[in-house]
């Protein structure tokens, strides 16, 4: 009758030496480590719970699910990429020219920019702007015939000057006038005069 008594107090001796030889397995840097180990472990999920990091978890679980997660990751690693391929030149010259931007927009904003914005949009309001962008390539057109006409002026003035005065009188007023070429420029002359007076008549 005592037999089956003996058979749990055999297992429990055989737990006991297992036990036993479990902790004359471990070393005292085995025990440390073990107990830094939980201790990192409760301070986690002290922290976890602190931060409600529980609430977390779902939308964590949707973005893997999606994918979101994913491409964060993928979009880590094109960012972390492009900064190492940064040099110290490269960032020094984006610092530059984002400063000097800066610099622009300030002093934009302390010259009255608002003001010209203003202006623009009113301009473009009541349609100015567009005829204003219609006539710049005509005023272009006209600035550089207004230059000719200028250096025309200017070369005239100075082969007047090499010249040696006329003589004057009834003889050389005939010999101008059989010239040509003093013809043609008197012709066109005239022409620019009768232009010029139709242009005063229909301001008028």
């Amino acid at each position: 009758m005592n037999a089956p008594l003996e058979q749990p107090r055999g297992v429990d001796v055989e737990v006991e030496r297992l036990i036993a030889a479990a902790r004359d397995a471990l070393t005292d840097e085995m025990v440390s480590r073990l107990a830094s180990t939980a201790g990192d472990a409760v301070e986690l999920m002290d922290q976890v719970n602190r931060a409600g990091l529980a609430r977390a978890i779902p939308a964590l679980a949707e973005m893997v699910n999606n994918g979101d997660l994913h491409r964060l990751v993928k979009l880590a690693r094109v960012y972390g990429s492009a900064e190492d391929a940064l040099t110290d030149e490269m960032v020094g010259r984006l610092t530059e020219t984002v400063g000097n931007g800066l610099s622009l927009l300030d002093r934009a904003s302390r010259g009255g920019a608002e003001h010209v914005v203003k202006m623009l949009e009113d301009l473009q309001e009541s349609g100015a702007l567009e005829r204003i962008a219609t006539m710049l390539p005509q005023l272009a057109e006209r600035l550089a015939t207004v230059q000719q006409v200028l250096q025309s002026i200017d070369a005239a003035a100075a082969a007047s000057r090499a010249t040696a005065p006329s003589a004057g009188g009834i003889g050389g007023l005939w010999h101008l006038m059989r010239d040509p070429e003093s013809q043609e420029t008197l012709r066109f002359m005239l022409a620019v005069g009768k232009q010029l007076r139709k242009g005063w008549g229909a301001a008028k």
